[in-house]
């Protein structure tokens, strides 16, 4: 996955680069910086640090990881918050390209970041996560790499209030319980729908009765060749969800590194769907391609429905798929938000 919004405590992910919300000076703090230490080796990581020296808000550099799962740590200073006039911002903004920056230069396939400077440094944690976010972007835009977002709580993610409200009143008119219908972000990444099998009793047989007079019987079988039904059926048979996604990408003057972005998208995976004619994607996957490529309500319940895949008002995750496209959210970081806020799986693979 590109991006990713996950709860946890950072020490426990695993990435090739953790980075750390540090002090500019070469002793441990408070919070994440605390953690990292604790978790990765306290004397060793100081030394370590202690060869860097003091660094600049904004400023990145790297030591080993020692005890964390991961190659290295990324230490970099965030701003302290003012009143938004002293370019914390700017600084913020830093903080997340140059870490990005040394990510790639080290080799690095995936990173995981904390909120940088909502802790103790006291940064608007809206604000911070529209910056990370924007800087995210950006490098996704022109780099391949996965990047993590690790996140305590639901406060980190200050979306609309009106959005929250009428994503509510569509939850509670579909008679759901907001506090049920939850999914594992985890457990959900590779999640499929799945029917329910219907099962039917034989019928006993028949007594020896004879049909009344006015009732024709029912010939034992029909043949196929004919009613010609199924053949014809056949012959009409539509474009696959693999067809019909290329097709309009084709349709749109679309390029598949745009549309794979856009959707949150591995290149990998997306080679895969390119190759494989009989791909049939996960809810989650083919939703996000439906975003990739700007697609809108109906045109996305038409390319669902080719891989086998309705919308349904009986999820709160369809039901927030459903207003976000009839209301022109079409931005998969805002629609991720969005389904993060309500602890729904987020879009991408």
């Amino acid at each position: 996955m590109a991006f990713e919004i996950i709860r946890n405590d950072i020490t426990l992910v695993s990435a090739d680069a953790i980075v750390n919300s540090a002090n500019p000076e070469v002793f441990v703090g408070r919070g994440v910086d605390r953690a990292i230490y604790d978790a990765a080796g306290p004397q060793e990581l100081r030394d370590a640090r202690r060869k860097i020296g003091p660094l600049m808000p904004g400023e990145a550099a790297v030591t080993p990881a020692f005890g964390l799962d991961a190659k290295y740590i990324i230490h970099t200073v965030g701003p302290v918050w003012r009143d938004g006039k002293a370019k914390e911002a700017e600084l913020l903004a830093d903080c997340y390209r140059n870490s990005l920056a040394l990510a790639k230069e080290l080799g690095c396939e995936s990173i995981a970041f904390p909120l940088i400077s909502t802790g103790t440094y006291r940064f608007p944690k809206d604000l911070a996560l529209h910056v990370a976010v924007s800087e995210i972007r950006a490098f996704l835009d022109e780099n391949e790499m996965d990047v993590t977002m690790v996140v305590h709580d639901d406060r980190t993610f200050e979306i609309s209030q009106s959005v929250v409200s009428d994503i509510r009143e569509c939850i509670l008119a579909a008679d759901l319980d907001l506090g049920e219908a939850r999914y594992s972000l985890r457990d959900s990444l590779e999640e499929e729908d799945l029917s329910e099998d219907l099962c039917f009793e034989k019928a006993a047989p028949a007594a020896n009765i004879a049909p009344a007079a006015n009732i024709a019987p029912v010939p034992e079988a029909v043949s196929v060749k004919e009613s010609g039904s199924l053949e014809e059926m056949l012959r009409k048979k539509e474009e696959t969800f693999q067809e019909h996604m290329f097709r309009l990408i084709d349709r749109k003057g679309l390029e598949d590194t745009e549309v794979y972005k856009k959707a949150n998208i591995d290149r990998k995976l997306f080679s895969k769907i390119r190759s494989n004619p009989d791909y049939n994607p996960s809810k989650k996957t083919a939703v996000a391609l439906a975003v990739g490529m700007g697609l809108n309500l109906d045109e996305t319940k038409d390319l669902l429905l080719r891989a086998g895949i309705a919308l349904s008002r009986s999820s709160i995750f369809d039901i927030i798929i459903e207003y976000c496209l009839e209301n022109g959210i079409t931005d998969i970081f805002e629609i991720n938000n969005i389904l993060f806020k309500f602890e729904q799986p987020i879009l991408g693979g």
